[in-house]
């Protein structure tokens, strides 16, 4: 089951718990991160196993409770899982294990 649809519905009601985690988050150093990025981290991996239908409250605390490392990790995998790698090439394999 697709939880980002259920989830959709609310991403307008709880912007500004978004907004505010984003400007924690630059205060934190971490000016990179997107709305949509965040959102993305909710919906795929905070409430990827949701078995009920969450309420308003629960939604907005899970957003004001996301540790920046939680998130980073999230990133990190989400950016090998599209990467293209692969060791066709002999050269690039001899230059990554210099």
């Amino acid at each position: 089951m697709d939880n980002s649809l259920n989830f959709d519905q609310y991403r307008t009601q709880v912007r500004p718990a978004l907004v505010s985690k984003l400007e924690e988050f630059r205060f934190l150093g971490y000016d990179a991160v997107s709305e949509t990025e965040l959102w993305e981290f909710l919906t795929k991996k905070k409430w990827k196993k949701v078995s009920e239908e969450l309420k308003l409250y629960q939604i907005i605390a899970d957003i004001l409770t996301i540790k920046i490392g939680d998130y980073m990790n999230f990133a990190a995998i989400e950016s090998l899982k599209t990467s293209e790698f692969s060791f066709d090439d002999e050269n690039e394999l001899k230059e990554l294990l210099k």
